[in-house]
């Protein structure tokens, strides 16, 4: 099984340090390499996503990924900032099918932005499709306006498109996330304002007769952020477009009283995936050995799941977070008064030690 570690920019390097301490722990043979990506990438190589890491890539079974970004590139030509990265693995992997859980743990039910009883007992699971939508629809670029009321001036454009085959290996997805879980399906849009989305309802629903023990139900997407903040319990698994997924997955995410606790996978057909925190590379707090790796450690515990077929040793990394939270040490995003303030390195051996 061999594992590519891409850790990135910011602190991305220190949380991944701490993954890759836990995975060594497991008693697995593993066959690792590790390359840059992003920002460290372009210092080293010119291009965020040289061909030499794109390589490592595809011949992984799985690719640990940390976080990329960081404000000295902000400068550069779109094509060259690290953010590019992730975009160009996702094309190039085909990784067209986005897993990004919100679930919150009983421990951190003080530190979500809701009340305690509207929350507790969260468990979501958000299917995002990632290929297609607006981030990738050509044409697009800037230009004097063809027409309308300001025909003649500068304008930006970006194409939303989707077709259904993209539509289709999305929603069996989902559809078979749902029958593992709770047999419920929420398949957002705006198709009463888009076209896209009023075809990604029709296919959604034609798919839905190969699945009749899922209960689905479609929603606009304004109405499902609405409903995330008021009623999110209400939510089982999600299925939704690149750009809405977006948003709503991040939303989702500080329900749960921190993004740092939230891991994800992005899986193509032959189950290879790339999995990653949702939070970015922070580079803020680099090197200050205060962010926190839970979910860097979480996004292991999909890969030993997803890509790697090593249920058993999921499990044991997911009980691992969880006893070191029962304990009461928090990192500083997630601390609270009564429990214990830890560091990056400390929270990464207090699971390591849990393991054991």
């Amino acid at each position: 099984m061999k594992i590519a570690i891409l850790p990135g920019d910011g602190i991305g390097p220190e949380i991944m340090n701490q993954a890759v301490k836990v995975m060594n722990v497991l008693g697995e043979k593993f066959e690792t390499e590790t390359v840059p990506v992003g920002g460290a990438a372009y210092a080293a190589h010119g291009h965020p996503l040289p061909e030499s890491t794109l390589k490592v890539a595809k011949e992984a079974d799985a690719i640990l990924f940390g976080a990329v970004g960081d404000f000295k590139y902000d400068n550069l030509e779109r094509s060259l900032r690290p953010e590019q990265a992730i975009l160009g693995l996702r094309k190039h992997l085909s990784l067209f099918a986005n897993f990004r859980p919100a679930i919150l743990y009983p421990e951190l039910a003080g530190a979500s932005s809701l009340k305690p009883e509207i929350v507790s007992g969260l468990d979501i699971m958000i299917v995002r499709e990632l290929t297609g939508d607006i981030y990738f629809g050509q044409p697009r670029g800037m230009r004097e306006a063809p027409d309308g009321p300001f025909k003649g001036e500068r304008e930006g454009f970006d194409t939303m498109r989707y077709t259904e085959p993209e539509i289709r290996r999305i929603a069996h997805v989902a559809f078979q996330a749902a029958q593992k879980r709770g047999k419920r399906l929420t398949s957002v849009d705006k198709a009463n304002v888009l076209e896209t989305f009023q075809f990604w309802r029709d296919v959604v629903t034609d798919v839905h007769k190969e699945y009749p023990d899922v209960e689905l139900d479609h929603m606009y997407v304004d109405n499902a952020a609405m409903q995330l903040v008021r009623a999110p319990k209400k939510f089982d698994v999600v299925v939704t477009g690149n750009m809405f997924g977006d948003i709503l997955s991040d939303a989702a995410a500080m329900l749960t009283g921190s993004i740092g606790m939230l891991p994800s996978a992005s899986l193509n057909a032959k189950n290879q995936g790339l999995y990653e925190p949702s939070h970015g590379s922070a580079p803020d707090i680099a090197g200050k050995d205060m962010a926190n790796p839970l979910a860097q450690i979480l996004s292991l515990a999909m890969m030993l799941r997803y890509s790697l077929n090593k249920a058993e040793q999921a499990d044991r990394v997911e009980a691992a977070v969880k006893a070191v939270l029962k304990q009461g040490l928090r990192t500083p995003d997630i601390f609270e008064a009564g429990t214990t303030k830890v560091s990056t390195t400390q929270m990464g051996d207090a699971v390591v030690k849990a393991l054991a």
